[in-house]
């Protein structure tokens, strides 16, 4: 098997399986309209890997997988038994509530995934590669650059028309409140404090939690329902 084959053989492993959600959740789900985020955002990774257009192809692939797992693991969690992390139980909690908007269901997704999820898969990596937290800052940055595009796109085909949305419409101020850049920025910083951190149980584990409590207090506030 050629070297990008064998990477590329993980990262289709977890677009399966979100393809896999893809089909079994109705089309206003809102872990359904996360999921075909993400999954756009996974394919175009997948293709770039191919393409040979990471300049470390096995982090990019690595961080992309223990990323992408820790969001599958919140949904198994969700539909089980499990527990999931505080920051995506606002999610789990409205998925289904008429007043919240599809683009808000995005958001909310998208925050609890680069809030939380992505500065623990960096640590993931680092442990799993046994490298530091600044061999994957280019991989994070290019991923990074990827969601910002693709937050960009999704601003713009899940959000009302000029004449719909008018300076007074709530969603305004939601979408104002929150950016994906900033809270990209803060992943970097909480990653690199947590590989600091990791020697110091309690410390790590406190942080973590602290992490988990104020990402989903975010989330929660970007399902805040419009109407309904």
């Amino acid at each position: 098997m050629a070297q990008s084959e064998h990477l590329m053989a993980p990262v289709g492993t977890v677009v399966s399986r979100m393809r896999a959600l893809d089909a079994a959740l109705p089309e206003r789900d809102g872990v359904a309209v996360f999921n075909r985020v993400y999954l756009a955002v996974t394919e175009e990774v997948e293709r770039r890997l191919d393409a040979g257009r990471f300049g470390d192809p096995r982090a990019a692939a690595t961080l992309d997988v223990r990323f992408a797992e820790r969001y599958l693991a919140a949904v198994d969690a969700a539909d089980g038994d499990g527990r999931p992390p505080a920051c995506w139980r606002p999610l789990f909690q409205f998925r289904r509530h008429p007043g919240v908007r599809p683009l808000q269901f995005a958001l909310a997704g998208i925050n609890a995934h680069i809030g939380h999820d992505l500065a623990l898969a960096v640590v993931d990596t680092c442990r799993a590669l046994r490298c530091e937290p600044a061999d994957l800052e280019d991989e994070f940055d290019r991923v990074g650059e990827l969601l910002v595009s693709l937050e960009e796109r999704i601003r713009e085909e899940l959000m009302p028309g000029p004449d719909l949305l008018q300076i007074a419409d709530p969603l305004t101020h939601l979408l104002g409140s929150w950016s994906l850049e900033r809270a990209r920025d803060a992943t970097w910083s909480a990653a690199r404090a947590l590989w600091t951190l990791r020697r110091f149980g309690d410390l790590a584990e406190e942080f973590t939690e602290r992490l988990d409590a104020a990402v989903g207090l975010a989330g929660r506030m970007l399902l805040t329902p419009l109407s309904g």
